[in-house]
């Protein structure tokens, strides 16, 4: 094999390189039952980080409004908070958070189709702590979405 090739397929990712080895990995999604594109389709991870843009610029801004009066450090701890009670809450019940609504996303249970309080709280708890949420498999799930069972979708 020659040496450049092995580079740009570790270069490309690990998506290349198993197209290039000649594997079938149809598109993302598909395993889980889900369409290749339009509603219910996976989410795709522009509108993801999007919609945590969204959520996280306003739990900021009710941490500040309501909690510390002005931007400090804590500022940060508490909107983490407010992040974890409001997804929480509105994923457990709606399926979205504001972010999410207005980027036309959802989260749904892999086997459900509906995300149950507990689900969401796992989901939230890992995304909360970060590192889970960047770990992608093939199907573009973060970890926290594979350990909740659950995926996020477009409404």
């Amino acid at each position: 094999m020659d040496n450049r090739q092995a580079v740009g397929s570790w270069l490309s990712g690990p998506r290349a390189a198993m197209e290039d080895a000649g594997a079938d990995l149809g598109y993302r999604g598909e395993q889980l039952g889900l369409p290749e594109q339009g509603p219910g389709s996976i989410a795709r991870p522009g509108r993801r980080l999007g919609a945590l843009a969204v959520d996280w610029a306003l739990c900021v801004l009710i941490a500040y409004g309501l909690i510390t009066h002005r931007y400090t450090p804590a500022t940060s701890n508490w909107a983490l908070l407010i992040f974890l009670a409001l997804s929480v809450l509105t994923v457990g019940t709606i399926g979205c958070t504001p972010g999410k609504r207005l980027f036309g996303l959802r989260v749904v249970g892999v086997d459900t189709g509906r995300v149950q309080p507990l689900r969401s709280l796992v989901r939230t708890i890992l995304l909360c702590l970060a590192i889970p949420a960047l770990v992608w498999d093939r199907d573009g799930r973060g970890l926290h979405d594979r350990l909740a069972r659950t995926v996020e979708v477009r409404a």
